[in-house]
């Protein structure tokens, strides 16, 4: 008997609806009340996003064992991507003001002229924009709430799709 009532299908269609939360609010911050998001802000959402998809695969599909140890990997591989980009963002944020040199371009005309290694150079050297707090809650900055929610995302969909499975009928 697992220690939680709740399957793999139903942990994994949880996981997918906190992602949905997640970027709902992310998009409500941007749309509603106005605040314009940075260029790590965009990657930690496509971060979150990304999970919410594998979530979803891995709650449609339901898969056995061997299945669940590869959703358990890419689940795990986005956590630790969206992780390491909340963290290196907070990083920024905790830098002495004028240390993070002046924002370039905007992203999408960073894909247009650059190709995708540079751009993430680009991206994650951080800027000026990337330094900025807008908004927190207990003291604590965005880019550290995804951080924290990533890896709890990863730690729950390692957990949903590496535990032993029942089979139900």
């Amino acid at each position: 008997m697992a220690a939680v009532g709740l399957a793999p299908r139903g942990a994994n269609f949880a996981g997918f609806a906190a992602c949905a939360v997640l970027t709902a609010y992310a998009l409500y911050q941007q749309h509603v009340v106005g605040l314009e998001p940075c260029h790590l802000c965009i990657l930690q959402r496509v971060g979150i996003i990304a999970l919410g998809v594998v979530f979803l695969a891995a709650a449609l599909q339901n898969p056995g064992a061997t299945g669940g140890r590869v959703y358990a990997g890419l689940l795990g591989l986005v956590a630790l991507a969206t992780a390491g980009t909340a963290a290196r963002h907070a990083w920024i944020q905790q830098q002495p003001a004028g240390s993070v040199p002046a924002c370039g371009a905007d992203l999408d005309f960073m894909m247009e002229i650059m190709p995708l290694h540079e751009v993430l150079v680009a991206v994650f050297t951080g800027g000026g924009e990337c330094q900025k707090i807008d908004w927190s809650l207990f003291g604590l900055s965005m880019p550290v709430w995804v951080l924290m929610a990533a890896v709890a995302l990863g730690a729950f969909g390692l957990w949903a799709n590496l535990r032993r499975r029942r089979r139900t009928f």
